[in-house]
C-alpha cells in the first residue's frame, strides 16, 4: 500500500540551545510524518523540546540540522498559512473580542473586503459559542471563553496548519473537557492539518488520531500510536478499553521517557 503523502513532515532534525555552559541538545535526529488534514498529538517529558518542535514548523526557528517539510515546500521562514493557539490567550484588552479574532487578517493581509472579514471572525464565534459576546473586552471573559476566542483567531485566516501549544492546560477539568469537545467541532467545520502539545494523555486520546512520544532530552521519536477509538468520539469514550488500554501504554512510554520504567521490546517503536 502506498503511504498517505506528508503534509507536514520533519526530516532527521537535530538542534541545541546555545547556553553560557555550552550547547543543550534539545533534539537528536527527530523524523516525523503528518498526512493532510491529521490531527497530531506530541506528549512527553517536561523539556524534551515539544515546543522547539512546534516554532521549527511554525518557521519560527530553523533547525542546526535536518528540514522541516510543509505542503511539499521546505519551511525556511514564518508561514502566514499557519496558525497557533497557547496556553495564555495573550489577547489585547483594548480591542473588543471581534477585533482580537481579526487580529491575523490585517497582519496577513487577507484578500477579504472589510465585511467579509467581520462575517468570518463572527461565525467562528458564534461555532465557538461566543455569539453575543462580540463587544466585550477580554477582561469582560473567563478563562475558558478567552480560550475559546483564542481558538477563533487562530483559525480565522484559514491556515493549512494549526499549532496548538498546551492550549487548555491552564483551566479547570470542566472547562477543559468542554474545549475539548469545542475543538473536535471546529476540526469537522474547518479543514486543517492540527499539531497539539499537551501533558495531557487523556486530551491527546480524545482529539488525536495519531499520538507521537517523545524521548528524554535530546529528544527523537520513541513511540507513534495510532488512535483506537471512531473519529466522532465522546468523552464517554474516554472510559471504555480501548481508550484504557491506549491510555496505560501511554503512560508507560511516559515513564521509559522519563528513564523510570524499561522499554517494551514489544512496543511499536516510531519508524
Amino acid at each position: 500500500m502506498t503511504p498517505t503523502p506528508a503534509h507536514i513532515e520533519l526530516r532527521a532534525i537535530t538542534h541545541a540551545y546555545r547556553t553560557d555552559a555550552g550547547p543543550l541538545p534539545v533534539l537528536d535526529n527527530l523524523s516525523i510524518r503528518m498526512a493532510e488534514g491529521s490531527f497530531t498529538a506530541v506528549v512527553g517529558p517536561s523539556g524534551c523540546g515539544k515546543s522547539t518542535l512546534t516554532r521549527l514548523i511554525a518557521g519560527l526557528m530553523r533547525p542546526d540540522e535536518g528540514q522541516v517539510w510543509l505542503g511539499g515546500k521546505m519551511v525556511t521562514a514564518p508561514r502566514p498559512t499557519v496558525g497557533m493557539a497557547f496556553q495564555n490567550p495573550v489577547l489585547l484588552e483594548w480591542r473588543t473580542i471581534l477585533r482580537n479574532v481579526m487580529l491575523p487578517l490585517e497582519i496577513v493581509g487577507a484578500r477579504m473586503a472589510k465585511a467579509d472579514q467581520e462575517t468570518r471572525a463572527r461565525d467562528l464565534l458564534a461555532l465557538v459559542g461566543l455569539e453575543g459576546f462580540e463587544d466585550k473586552r477580554p477582561s469582560e471573559l473567563s478563562g475558558g471563553m478567552r480560550q475559546r476566542a483564542s481558538l477563533c483567531r487562530a483559525l480565522v485566516h484559514r491556515p493549512e496548519v494549526l499549532i496548538l501549544d498546551e492550549p487548555f492546560g491552564a483551566l479547570d477539568a470542566f472547562t477543559r473537557e468542554d474545549l475539548w469537545q469545542t475543538m473536535a467541532r471546529l476540526r469537522v467545520e474547518e479543514k486543517f492539518t492540527a499539531v497539539l502539545i499537551t501533558h495531557d494523555l487523556r486530551e491527546s486520546v480524545f482529539l488525536a488520531d495519531t499520538i507521537v512520544v517523545l524521548s528524554g532530552r535530546p529528544a527523537r521519536a520513541q513511540y507513534v500510536m495510532d488512535n483506537a477509538l471512531p473519529r466522532d468520539r465522546t468523552l464517554d469514550d474516554l472510559y471504555g478499553h480501548a481508550a484504557t488500554d491506549m491510555l496505560a501504554i501511554l503512560r508507560h512510554q511516559i515513564q521509559v521517557a522519563q528513564g523510570r520504567a524499561p522499554a517494551d521490546a514489544n512496543a511499536r517503536a516510531a519508524q
